[in-house]
């Protein structure tokens, strides 16, 4: 299997550090494709715990090479500050690529993101407040500035001085913000050069090149399907594609070469940020999911909304994605419960609906409709099999299988590196 896709398959937050970091060490490259900062991967080795945002989980792994993709957007401060954070404590990150295809995220963005979103008032979307909206807008309106830029200051001093001559008038004449000063921006920005310049490549010929030769390559995504800025619940969204033709625009290598795709699932749901969440708990039990959970934004700090598992969700993940697998991930967090819903199906306007409504109308108004399924009171973090499961857990497991549209080949039952039991190979 060449080249594998893992992707959130909720809204974000499901694991995916974890489940990269297992392949890490049988993959040669890990490659992020899209998102920014504002996505966060919480990765366990040992006794000790990393938090990366830009860096892929596989910088992690000595074996492999860690590939930032032209479908990112670098905040270049932030990626050298996790550099240099990762370089005290002994990780080799001399293996990193970073495409010079890829945007910059610069200062003017994060301001206007801010300010923006405060503008907003209570219809603010809960952006991170990282400029990654801005830098994709940009991007879009051709008005962007690229890693490769960062090593011609005449092309990058024309760029910014674009940009600024609409941005200044947006801060002064709606913000009422000072305007931002060209010569500021192009000496932060040209001071970064230096410190990246070994870092820069042309990824999508080495990538493709790498498949071609039987190498095997693993794309992972930032956030998770249902924030995709296409096939998420707009407006409450990224500002890229989470799903799988994320990677195939966000590095450059065709679908045709991708032989597999992993979606995440947490056994329960969560959620950061605002948006329509069907499931979501605001009683005790919520607050359990969240608590046994250690549900707060590894980028964000925010305490994530808690619910149960949505099998809608589940299902739709598996079609826009194609989903080969699922990894199910904190299943050990629904110990102790008697009984565990699961959502199998949405009530709208008095009908019975199986699938994600289209309409984001629909799906504001959608109530869950649950079934109940046993649960287990002992201790699984120690499972190695799933047949050491309690039977339980071991329907649970099954039932979410059948629900979902996808075999799951893979659970977590545990925060550390070694608590997964696979039950089918990745590769």
């Amino acid at each position: 299997m060449p080249a594998l896709v893992l992707l959130g398959a909720q809204w974000g937050d499901e694991g995916k550090g974890k489940a990269t970091d297992l392949l890490g060490g049988s993959v040669d490259y890990v490659v992020r494709y899209q998102g920014g900062n504002n996505a966060g991967h919480t990765v366990v080795v040992g006794d000790q715990k990393y938090a990366l945002h830009l860096l892929p989980s596989g910088i992690l792994s000595p074996g492999c090479t860690p590939v930032i993709g032209n479908g990112v957007v670098v905040d270049p401060s932030v990626l050298l500050s996790e550099l240099s954070g990762l370089d005290e404590r002994g990780v080799d990150t001399s293996k990193l690529l970073i495409s010079g295809n890829a945007h910059l995220i610069t200062p003017y963005h994060t301001t206007l993101d801010k300010v923006s979103e405060r503008f907003l008032g209570k219809r603010k979307i809960g952006t991170t407040g990282r400029g990654i909206g801005p830098a994709y807008a940009d991007k879009i309106n051709r008005v962007g500035i690229r890693v490769q830029d960062l090593f011609d200051e005449s092309i990058l001093r024309q760029k910014v001085e674009a940009a600024l001559d609409n941005k200044n008038q947006v801060l002064a004449k709606l913000y009422n913000r000072r305007a931002i000063a060209v010569d500021q921006v192009v000496e932060e920005l040209l001071g970064y050069a230096d410190p990246l310049s070994g870092y820069v490549a042309d990824t999508t010929l080495l990538l493709n090149n790498a498949i071609d030769q039987g190498q095997v390559v693993l794309f992972e995504g930032g956030q998770g399907t249902l924030l995709d800025v296409d096939h998420g619940t707009y407006p409450f969204v990224t500002s890229s594609n989470p799903t799988a033709g994320g990677a195939c625009t966000g590095t450059g290598v065709g679908p045709t070469k991708i032989n597999r795709v992993i979606g995440i699932l947490k056994a329960y749901t969560t959620r950061v940020g605002a948006g329509p969440f069907p499931t979501e708990l605001l009683d005790d039990d919520g607050e359990k999911l969240r608590t046994i959970g250690g549900e707060r934004g590894v980028t964000t700090g925010r305490d994530r909304r808690c619910g149960w598992f949505d099998a809608v969700i589940a299902r739709y993940a598996t079609r826009v994605n194609g989903l080969t697998d699922f990894f199910l991930t904190k299943l050990d967090v629904l110990t102790g419960w008697e009984r565990i819903p699961v959502c199998v199906a949405y009530e709208i306007d008095g009908k019975r609906v199986e699938e994600l409504p289209y309409s984001q109308t629909d799906f504001h108004h959608a109530k869950p409709i649950y079934e109940a399924l046993p649960g287990w009171s002992e201790d699984i973090t120690q499972a190695k099999t799933f047949d050491e499961l309690p039977k339980n857990a071991q329907k649970y497991v099954q039932a979410l299988e059948e629900m979902s549209g996808a075999p799951i080949s893979a659970i977590g039952v545990g925060p550390g590196r070694d608590e997964t039991i696979q039950i089918n190979s990745f590769l």
